[in-house]
């Protein structure tokens, strides 16, 4: 029996938790009660977190913070490296990660006893690092609008990355923080080709609301950037230069990439997506993933992981220098201001 394809999704499967002992198998289809080929419901968990705020140890993104009001992501990014923490929460990378939502209610006054810690030196915080902070969900719970008054009021910069036109609702907090230089905005945008975002992305805003997003932002006096990751050779590496132009033409100030890489449960996930969506072209784009990452899908040599090895990563590294050259010229993105942290810990917002 051939399963359906499941529109609006990502996944089309729940792939097996690498931290569970036991796992649901398919060995006889009619004993099967529910059909695994039908859209999850939405479900949402409340959780009571103990931090918001994680130290990101990598070489490769230097010295950083990052906090994520919630974990899972309906926006369903095929390629999302976040799809593997959702096996830490005994869920599974696949379709769980696209439905089943957590929702850390208490992130923002965990964040502002994260201020009043006199310990903390202040430092830019990055939301999210992990999954979109402007999420549908996000319309609801107001999380990330709350979190962004904490940073304004303790004057502690934060880095903004998402893929949904909802963070022009909080442009009146967004002025103030960059009116003390403490915010710079990233839109993510891989593809101008709506029929590859559709599949590859399904439940984001379309290119032409994220460049919407980005002209918006920069008229209001937000530093912009955009940011094409990932890139997936053989599928959209093609669009590099028409992205960046578009970018710029619409106020980005700065520009950046990575190249797609596929650990953990994220390999069989997208290569199960591929089959299925682009069945002539599978095997060429699955050859060139592996050629950017040494034989394999994914490499996890720090230094090397994000942007690749190899005459294919090498291409492209220069096609997108050059295009940065051509449209940005010498733009950059602001400078944070950390002189403006006020530990004012006696204050609350709650």
């Amino acid at each position: 029996m051939k399963s359906r394809y499941i529109n609006g999704r990502g996944a089309q499967q729940n792939t097996a938790n690498h931290f569970s002992k036991n796992a649901f198998v398919k060995e006889h289809i009619e004993g099967i009660d529910e059909p695994e080929d039908i859209a999850p419901v939405r479900q949402i968990f409340v959780e009571n977190a103990r931090g918001i705020v994680n130290k990101v140890n990598s070489p490769d993104l230097n010295l950083m913070y990052s906090m994520n009001p919630y974990q899972g992501c309906e926006h369903g990014c095929i390629y999302c490296y976040a799809r593997n923490s959702h096996e830490y929460w005994g869920y599974s990378a696949g379709l769980d990660f696209e439905s089943k939502i957590i929702v850390k209610k208490n992130a923002p006054i965990l964040l502002e006893r994260h201020f009043q810690n006199k310990n903390w030196k202040p430092a830019p915080i990055s939301l999210s690092g992990n999954t979109d902070c402007y999420q549908p969900l996000e319309r609801e719970y107001k999380l990330t609008r709350q979190l962004l008054q904490v940073c304004l009021k303790y004057g502690n910069p934060v880095g903004i990355i998402s893929k949904n036109s909802l963070i022009l609702r909080d442009l009146d907090i967004l002025q103030d923080l960059a009116a003390e230089n403490l915010v710079h905005f990233y839109g993510s945008i891989t593809t101008i080709d709506e029929k590859l975002r559709q599949k590859m992305e399904p439940r984001t805003t379309t290119a032409a609301n994220r460049f919407k997003v980005l002209k918006e932002l920069s008229e209001a006096g937000i530093p912009t950037g955009v940011m094409m990751a990932p890139i997936i050779p053989g599928l959209n590496n093609y669009e590099i230069p028409q992205v960046l132009k578009r970018a710029a033409e619409h106020g980005a100030q700065n520009a950046g990439y990575n190249i797609v890489r596929l650990n953990g449960s994220i390999k069989i996930l997208f290569d199960d997506w591929l089959r299925k969506n682009f069945p002539d072209r599978a095997d060429k784009v699955w050859r060139q993933i592996c050629d950017v990452h040494g034989g394999t899908v994914n490499d996890s040599t720090w230094g090397r992981r994000m942007k690749g090895d190899g005459p294919v990563a090498e291409a492209i590294a220069q096609m997108f220098a050059v295009c940065k050259r051509r449209f940005f010229g010498t733009l950059s993105l602001p400078p944070y201001r950390l002189d403006k942290f006020r530990s004012n810990g006696n204050l609350t917002l709650f």
